[in-house]
């Protein structure tokens, strides 16, 4: 253990001289102070401390203070309170301030030895079989991925990669989470094959295709709806698989989490598309057909996902055929995300309330948009970690604890993902040519046929014809499409940004989440 350094504060620190010669033997390296200041000091002179002593009772700050400046200084430093005092309150007031552990003086060598190696033994050994076992997993997947897997075995793949994602976050192997990135980029790569072959058969022959955008609703929640219960439908707009997963121990203190089901986000994966699709409980085409007046393209100015609400009551009386009361809300600001929070409760009269949650939709586009975000959520990994973050402290989770008291029906699910793209694709097209940079529809589209999923007839996929020669193309993997105007400014603007539009695993397998009161 000759990498871990010890700071032990106490201002008896000469009669400890036994246990600090036990230390050094075993290899720990030892710094020692006498009082709570200069452990503060030389805390901020050794940027190498690994752990902290700290002695309960000391002359100037006592240890209680010490302990509260050090974790204002690093709130992860692991922190072992020593004290002469068994005292109920002592400790209570010590452990809601954070320590790690506490012994009782006078201190035996080895249970310091024990408390050492619990703290910092604990974390290399959790890596290290985590490193391992993702090595073992490593081949597995890697056969699996060229095995020609069918839609449910690219579920069930994607939350495996996923899953050791969470793992390897938690270990901190830059190495491990290096290889599972070039995995991940190598099933999408995959994973793209299998859409381009099987896409247009799923539009054609539904009874073959997983359940879509279009299909969510009639499948998966209009059979849950009961006339004594209210239901709610939270609709996380842009919420990856991943996102919900880093967000379910949080909901799950409050709801028990039934079924945790997948659906594909139809193409394109953006929000005007996969959520009118999921409202209307139909393909682009056909909402275009029966509800022109409803329906903005690409080109057209005006708000393309203004018209839900009347989408989602339209779908629910055609599905139920009964009198139904359906409430809709969306919330794209703070203010109208505190009123949601203030009101949620009085959503108990209707038979079915759909929430659109917009926070990590605007968080991708502001990240792309703002320096601080870029850095803030540089990647997957802290990607997640904002999610988190916004969660715990938003007033959405304020109003599902006020619905987790309440005999209710709560669903969680979006209308698509996002992927962080890393490799541009040269386009070009007029002035109608759509601006998402993962998808393109227009006339006289010129692109790099080797990176895209072509669609040359619309009506083959469901998607709406602007004229006769409009086409769509599908950014594949994690390329984005740039016009060679200003090329190089825009490659420095969006590369390494979360977009959505094309054909990956993140963007087109989404959760869909039923909960129960606890």
């Amino acid at each position: 253990m000759a990498d871990v350094k010890i700071l032990w504060a106490d201002d008896e620190i000469d009669m400890l001289k036994p246990q600090l010669f036990f230390l050094e033997k075993k290899g720990y390296k030892v710094v020692t102070v006498s009082n709570g200041h200069d452990a503060l000091d030389v805390f901020d002179e050794q940027n190498d401390i690994d752990v902290v002593f700290l002695d309960e009772s000391m002359p100037g700050i006592s240890g209680l203070e010490t302990l509260s400046r050090l974790k204002a200084k690093n709130a992860n430093i692991p922190i072992v309170m020593i004290t002469k005092n068994e005292a109920e309150n002592l400790m209570e007031e010590a452990i809601g301030s954070q320590i790690d552990d506490y012994l009782i003086k006078p201190v035996n060598p080895n249970q310091i030895l024990l408390t050492l190696k619990k703290l910092t033994d604990n974390k290399r050994l959790v890596s290290e079989k985590t490193m391992t076992d993702y090595q073992v997993e490593f081949r597995k997947i890697l056969m699996e991925i060229s095995s020609g897997l069918d839609k449910d075995g690219w579920v069930d793949i994607y939350k495996k990669i996923i899953q050791w994602e969470l793992k390897l976050d938690k270990s901190n192997t830059t190495e491990m989470q290096d290889i599972l990135q070039m995995q991940k980029t190598e099933a999408n790569a995959e994973f793209y094959k299998f859409i381009e072959r099987n896409y247009k058969k799923w539009i054609a022959q539904p009874d073959e295709a997983p359940v879509m955008s279009h299909n969510l609703l009639k499948k998966y929640l209009v059979p849950e709806i009961e006339e004594s219960k209210p239901t709610f439908l939270f609709l996380l707009d842009n919420l990856r698989f991943d996102q919900w997963k880093i967000i379910e121990p949080s909901v799950t203190e409050m709801f028990r989490v039934e079924e945790e089901k997948t659906f594909f986000s139809i193409l394109p994966t953006s929000t005007q598309y996969s959520r009118n699709s999921i409202f209307a409980g139909m393909l682009p085409a056909d909402i275009k057909k029966h509800y022109s007046s409803l329906w903005f393209d690409d080109h057209e100015e005006g708000g393309k996902n203004n018209h839900e609400h009347e989408l989602i009551k339209s779908q629910m009386d055609r599905l139920i055929r009964k009198p139904m009361s359906v409430d809709y809300t969306k919330v794209t600001t703070v203010s109208k995300a505190k009123n949601l929070n203030d009101n949620i409760l009085n959503y108990l009269k209707n038979d079915l309330t759909v929430v659109v949650y917009n926070f990590i939709d605007m968080l991708s586009h502001a990240r792309t948009e703002m320096e601080v975000l870029k850095e803030l959520a540089g990647d997957e990994k802290a990607y997640r970690s904002l999610t988190l973050s916004w969660f715990e402290n938003s007033p959405l989770k304020y109003a599902l604890e006020k619905l987790s008291e309440k005999d209710v029906k709560v669903f969680i699910t979006t209308d698509h993902g996002t992927i962080r793209v890393h490799r541009p694709s040269k386009i070009i097209g007029d002035k109608q040519t759509t601006t998402n940079l993962r998808y393109k529809s227009g006339r006289n589209l010129n692109y790099e046929r080797k990176d895209v999923f072509e669609i040359r007839d619309p009506k083959e996929v469901g998607l709406p014809s602007v004229n006769i020669s409009t086409s769509y193309v599908f950014a594949k993997e994690d390329k984005f499409f740039l016009y060679p105007n200003n090329y190089n400014h825009y490659n420095n603007l969006y590369m390494n940004t979360f977009q959505h539009g094309g054909i990956s695993l993140e963007e087109m397998i989404c959760p869909f989440i039923r909960l129960s009161k606890k």
